[in-house]
């Protein structure tokens, strides 16, 4: 395989050496690049033996000389220098087969690609891998990868994830554990099908991956009201969620004790649902999983604290502020938001935010967590703000370097409907806190506050 050249970067090693957009990159000291892993991995080599085919089709040996880690200067059409791979399963859990109809088109893809887990920490099947890819992360020995587990047992991982082969692939988890690839692992726990001793079977064959066993997380699946002709799932009662925490707990306990670090997590979602105190932060160790919801609480507390202590020392004035807003939220998180704003309301006696917990009527069904809240659940339940100096938004709510909901509702028209102004509030503690108080702040969002027109 080959890859085209899109454009090469001025003043790049690339341009010195005469390359050009449209040449076609066939192989970098004898190998064949095939994708972004082969270019990354042999492109740090600072000496390169380059194969190039020019426009005309002739072919050329060139050297290039480069510091380890100085790009060559080439760039390409894809990052991934060719096409993304989607999803093959038709898992019973999924959650893009609960979406409704009429949203964005790129809402319903389903990307299972390992190079993504690689780059973006994206978590993957293996069931869209052959044997000789294992075999080129062994011989790159890129590592660590994020592998959607979800049960250890071969045939209930077909059934689970309607995929003949979705249990044969189980067999490249223990020959990356074997290699020493450092593993993350996701398990998306259904009442009844893969928790209890089927749990506990995983739990002790991800036990035998030793040291390569980097962290693993267990989620509660996550169930909309759009689930017509879907498999039949419910959601966890209280007493279900104790009884997987307890599981996972004693788990952790074992790991620990045995290997210096806990490595088996339950997410938040589960501790909420148990209706159960969070862990301590010490709990969670350096939150290896809190992309999965794992500790994300317990660490936005502690952000919230250090940054009050942090303003109390570096702007004790700010603390004076008077004004009134309102945050909303997602209806899992709302009593914890809540007490950051009570520990907050002790140190600025004139500063009022209320929290209001939005109840997800878009998507329904156990759907509770902020990320998922629409514009159109928002506007409807609250009506007129004209009273409130500005609208909170966590910035989850919104799609990354845009200015929408997952309903395409744009925060211009939330501010317009409900007559204030509209500020991005971020997610971490610091951010949370500046929000609360009205300073500003840096954002990586396009947009970060609309005023009222």
């Amino acid at each position: 395989m080959s890859v085209v050249i899109s454009g090469i970067t001025p003043g790049s090693r690339a341009e010195m050496l005469g390359i050009e957009a449209g040449d076609t990159l066939l192989q970098i000291n004898g190998y064949e690049i095939n994708d972004i892993l082969d270019f990354r991995f042999y492109e740090t080599n600072p000496r390169l033996d380059i194969t190039i085919e020019d426009k005309d089709g002739s072919v050329h040996e060139l050297k290039m000389k480069k510091g380890q880690y100085e790009p060559m200067g080439l760039e390409f059409d894809s990052f991934l220098m060719d096409e993304e791979r989607s999803c093959r399963n038709k898992c019973v859990f999924c959650f893009i087969d609960q979406l409704p109809k009429g949203m964005r088109e790129t809402l319903y893809y389903k990307d299972d690609d390992a190079r993504l887990s690689f780059i973006f920490g994206n978590y993957v099947t293996l069931t869209n891998m052959k044997e000789s890819e294992i075999d080129r992360i062994i011989r790159m020995h890129i590592s660590p990868i994020n592998i959607s587990v979800h049960t250890m047992n071969p045939e209930l991982r077909c059934k689970m994830m309607n995929n003949r082969f979705a249990g044969d692939v189980l067999r490249y988890i223990y020959k990356l554990a074997e290699a020493g690839i450092k593993i993350n692992a996701q398990l998306v726990l259904c009442p009844g099908i893969n928790d209890g001793e089927e749990l506990r079977f995983t739990l002790e064959e991800m036990y035998k991956l030793g040291d390569s066993l980097q962290s693993l997380a267990c989620v509660p699946v996550g169930l909309t009201r759009y689930r017509d002709g879907l498999f039949p799932l419910r959601p966890y009662t209280v007493e279900e969620a104790n009884a997987v925490i307890d599981m996972l707990e004693a788990y952790g306990d074992k790991f620990r004790e045995e290997r210096g670090t806990r490595t088996v997590y339950p997410s938040d979602e589960f501790y909420i649902i148990a209706e159960r105190e969070l862990p301590e932060l010490d709990f969670y160790e350096d939150f290896p999983q809190i992309e999965n919801g794992v500790g994300m609480i317990r660490n936005l507390q502690d952000e919230f604290e250090w940054a009050t202590e942090d303003m109390e020392e570096m702007n004790p004035e700010a603390f004076a502020v008077k004004r009134r807003a309102m945050m909303v939220t997602g209806e899992a998180v709302a009593p914890y938001i809540m007490g950051l704003r009570d520990s907050l309301k002790e140190k600025a006696p004139n500063l009022e935010v209320e929290i209001r917990a939005i109840k997800n009527n878009f998507f329904g069904g156990e759907i509770n967590v902020t990320g998922l809240i629409t514009g159109t659940d928002i506007i409807d339940q609250l009506k007129d703000l004209s009273d409130f100096d500005e609208l909170l938004i966590p910035s989850e709510m919104i799609r990354a370097n845009e200015d929408v909901f997952l309903d395409d509702i744009s925060i211009p028209q939330l501010s317009e409907k409900l007559n204030v102004s509209v500020r991005q509030c971020g997610t971490t503690g610091d951010t949370i806190l500046k929000s609360m108080l009205g300073i500003e702040f840096e954002t990586g969002s396009r947009h970060y506050y609309y005023q009222k027109v």
